[in-house]
This record gives C-alpha cells, sequence and structure tokens, in this order.
C-alpha cells in the first residue's frame, strides 16, 4: 500500500465521538485532563489517545460505545493523560494494532513553575499494556490505518512562532529538551475536504496544518479537532496562528483539551460561527 495519502480514494462515511476531554455536561458522564476520541471509518473502529485514566470505558460505556470493537489504536504522543487508559483499554481489546512513534516511549518530564520537575511520560501499566497489545506499529511516516484515514508521523517544524507549548524534557535535570518528535494527528478525507484530528498539537497547530495540506495537496481542511497547546500562547503567537487560520479557511474548529480557556475564547471571538465547544459525548459526522 502507497502511503501517499493523495493516491487513496475517500471513504463513505466518518464520525467521531469524544469519549475523554476535560469538559463533560451530561448526567453521568466525567471530564478529566486528557484525550480520547472514538472514530467510525465506515465499518471500522479506531481509538484515538485513550485519556489519562480508566474514565475511557466508563465514559463510553455510559455512550453505549464498545471498546473491543475497536480494531486499532493510535496514540497522539507519549504523555500521560494521551496513554493513561491504554492498559484500561486492552484489557478489553487484548491484542490490537496500536499506532505510535518510537519517541513515545522515551521517559518525558515537565518542569512546573516552581522549578519541580514530574514525570509526564506513558505510565508503566499502559507499557505493559502495550506489550501485550503485540506489535506496535511504529510511525515514522504518514501511515494508513484504514480507507481515508491516516497518521501523518511526525510533523516538520516549519514556522518560526510555534514551540512544544511547555518547558518539557527527556531527563529528570532538565537538561535536554524534548522537542516531541512523536507529536502526530490523524487526518481524515471526507466529501467536504480533509478533517484534522489533534492530540496536543505539540509541533504547532499551524505547522500541522500546513503539513496537513502537503499531505492532500488541493483538499481544503475543513474541519479541526482536538488538542492545540495554546494555553501557554503570547499575544504574537495568538495573532500569527489566527492570521494562519484565516488562510486555511477552516469552517469548523473543535479546540479541546490542552487549547487553554483564555486561548478558545480567542479562537471564538475571532470566528465567531466556526469555534465550538466539544464537551465528553460530542458526536460529529462526516460523509
Amino acid at each position: 500500500m502507497s502511503n501517499n495519502p493523495a493516491e487513496h480514494q475517500k471513504m463513505s462515511a466518518f464520525r467521531i465521538t469524544v469519549l475523554v476531554e476535560n469538559t463533560a455536561q451530561w448526567r453521568g458522564l466525567l471530564g478529566e485532563h486528557g484525550l480520547a476520541l472514538w472514530i467510525e471509518v465506515g465499518t471500522k473502529r479506531i481509538l484515538f489517545d485513550t485519556g489519562q485514566t480508566e474514565l475511557v470505558r466508563r465514559n463510553a460505556r455510559a455512550l453505549n460505545i464498545d471498546p473491543p470493537a475497536a480494531e486499532s489504536i493510535v496514540l497522539s504522543h507519549g504523555h500521560y493523560d494521551h496513554t493513561g487508559g491504554l492498559a484500561t483499554v486492552q484489557g478489553q481489546t487484548g491484542r490490537i494494532n496500536v499506532y505510535l512513534h518510537p519517541h513515545a516511549l522515551a521517559e518525558k518530564y515537565a518542569e512546573n513553575l516552581d522549578g519541580t520537575v514530574r514525570d509526564v511520560g506513558m505510565p508503566g501499566e499502559s507499557r505493559d499494556a502495550l506489550d501485550a497489545c503485540g506489535t506496535p506499529i511504529f510511525t515514522e511516516h504518514p501511515v494508513n490505518v484504514c480507507g481515508g484515514f491516516w497518521c501523518t508521523g511526525p510533523v516538520p517544524r516549519t514556522t518560526d512562532y510555534e514551540d512544544t507549548g511547555g518547558a518539557f524534557f527527556t531527563d529528570t535535570q532538565c537538561r535536554r529538551p524534548d522537542h516531541l518528535v512523536d507529536d502526530q494527528a490523524a487526518v481524515m478525507d471526507t466529501h467536504d475536504g480533509v478533517v484534522a484530528v489533534l492530540g496536543c498539537a505539540h509541533a504547532g497547530l499551524i505547522n500541522t496544518l500546513r503539513y496537513v495540506k502537503e499531505l492532500f495537496p488541493g483538499r481544503p481542511i475543513h474541519t479541526v479537532i482536538g488538542g492545540t497547546h495554546l494555553t501557554a500562547a503570547d499575544e504574537s503567537r495568538m495573532r500569527k496562528t489566527v492570521e494562519a487560520l484565516r488562510e486555511f479557511d477552516v469552517q469548523y474548529l473543535y479546540p479541546l483539551h490542552c487549547t487553554g480557556f483564555t486561548a478558545a475564547a480567542r479562537l471564538w471571538r475571532e470566528f465567531p460561527d466556526r469555534v465550538f465547544p466539544c464537551p465528553v459525548a460530542t458526536s460529529l459526522e462526516f460523509k
């Protein structure tokens, strides 16, 4: 199978349901700092990220979603709030294809404002679950998961105003910066245009969308959903991000998880008819 997305035809239907997100508004559902999306591609079922805890299973049950029906798991990067629910899911699915970049398995730390350090990498139980899933599929380049659904693999860093969005390191002394080369997005080619699914966009929201356009030349970006890690973005970065989004002419933007309240409000103010909240249980359908 070719690894060029432009050479593959579109699938007939897609659906994205939010299983884990920072916010929830329905009775019986909970939010947590994390992300997990249930994605239906025709008859295929894919779990994009697994949240931070076993909440992914609880919310799925409340939404009548059956995690054992998943045929693949895609991990956007190796942070705990996207991989922490893997053991819970694997306990239901057994062996399953898991798509991730090799660097997602590296040690990962973040420096707090007071100078202390916390471990933000994949939890040990998730690493054990990954071994139980079988041989992982490493995404060091664009990889087709099924039909019109792709993992981008590493995103080229081309802007001069985007960074990883935080003080991330690969050592406990915080001397080796973690450039999060494992950060990847998922892409679906729908009737109306490309849908970009983001975990945290540590590579940069605009860098990611630029790469999506490169992978799908001539196709409009119709929808962007996921974390954008703009929570610490300064005015200059926000202004340039807004300018770039206007050029992309994204029709629907659902900023989740790590976007941050201030940045989400700014995006809504700039694009009031295109930016929407997306709490747990939100379901989006595409032709």
